[in-house]
């Protein structure tokens, strides 16, 4: 199989031979060139056109946004924005989803390199997740170690399947949802359907930690209901979504008849933080027949054993179909699974879910 090839583009050398020997250190993936601007991109990319581009938002001579809207309407790529997401820097990279960008990942610390180690795969799955994707018009004294792809922890690390507590009934209704890549343009036109008095929702989109809140902000600026990014101990209320945060896992919990979340520290599930399968068990154990699943676009297989969960606790379970989604990972492995009792287009969802929440 031939291998992905990545251009970098980023100001920095430091974080151009980092990048450069994390992407290497896959066997799936080579990097064919790096730039340290635009202008020098754009020369590469007459000779050779990469499959992936990786880039920086702020740079000299042509910033990030201005060669993303290029490509996207000259020869369109899939593009990964890797940037640092200061709090100015997060509201351009909202802009840069919407220019097209496939994906934004936080950029690696280079001073830590136990950071180094947890992201180095993640960075690697994102690459080949864009390349995938359909589209729309510190310096190291040795070389890293090959890519080391350890096993992958299951949903068990941070919440046990059964349980032996009784919970008093309960007539509210919990709308959970997963998604990844491709899942910001999925989420904004799930939600926007959404009616003030919909039932309260909580979300798990793969995003790095910051950017959720300007995500949720910005939702919340386009819908009818409200969005914000969970807090430990927020309810969940009618007309209302939340947001997990990113690098924390978010948990549906019950307290007598209404249910809150529960945002906590721990180990990677599916090789992400937040799981969507943590959100879905959780969902199956304290929600169960009162509650509807959606799993959206995404590469991999997160949530779909939680969708399976969801689906033998009773729950109603939705599924993107293949031609509306980016990168049919996540939804095609619950499918396979037979966790989906529909299979949808992302624009039929949310009403699909409003029936679905008529009939528990």
């Amino acid at each position: 199989m031939a291998k992905i090839k990545v251009l970098i583009v980023d100001d920095s050398a430091i974080v151009r031979n980092a990048l450069a020997e994390i992407f290497n250190s896959d066997p799936g993936i080579e990097v064919m060139g790096t730039a340290s601007d635009p202008y020098v991109a754009a020369k590469k990319i007459q000779q050779e056109v990469p499959d992936v581009i990786t880039l920086d938002i702020e740079m000299p001579r042509m910033d990030g946004l201005t060669f993303l809207r290029k490509i996207m309407t000259q020869h369109p790529i899939p593009v990964v924005v890797i940037s640092s997401l200061t709090d100015r820097g997060t509201q351009t990279a909202l802009k840069a989803l919407e220019y097209g960008a496939v994906e934004i990942i936080t950029k690696p610390n280079l001073h830590t390199k136990e950071f180094i180690e947890e992201s180095k795969i993640k960075l690697c799955d994102v690459i080949k997740a864009a390349s995938a994707s359909r589209l729309r018009r510190k310096n190291y004294r040795h070389p890293l170690k090959p890519l080391e792809v350890k096993p992958k922890l299951s949903a068990d690390v941070i919440i046990q399947k059964t349980s032996n507590f009784s919970l008093p009934k309960t007539t509210d209704i919990v709308i959970s949802v997963g998604a990844s890549t491709g899942g910001t343009e999925a989420l904004r036109v799930f939600l926007e359907a959404m009616p003030v008095n919909a039932p309260g929702i909580v979300i798990v989109q793969h995003m790095p930690e910051h950017f959720t809140k300007s995500f949720a902000d910005r939702l919340n600026d386009l819908c009818a209901i409200s969005v914000k990014e969970a807090e430990d101990g927020d309810s969940v209320l009618q007309g209302r979504a939340l947001i997990a945060p990113g690098n924390k896992h978010t948990l549906l919990r019950r307290s007598g008849a209404k249910y809150y979340v529960e945002v906590k520290d721990g180990p990677l599930v599916n090789r992400h933080r937040p799981s969507v399968d943590v959100l879905f068990r959780s969902t199956a154990l304290y929600a169960g027949r009162n509650a509807i699943g959606v799993i959206m676009t995404g590469m991999g297989d997160d949530g779909a054993k939680g969708l399976m969960e969801m689906k033998e606790a009773g729950a109603k379970t939705v599924a993107q179909d293949e031609k509306s989604c980016v990168v049919f990972g996540m939804p095609k492995e619950a499918i396979k699974l037979g966790a989906a009792d529909s299979i949808l287009p992302i624009d039929q969802i949310a009403s699909h879910v409003l029936i679905l929440k008529n009939k528990i």
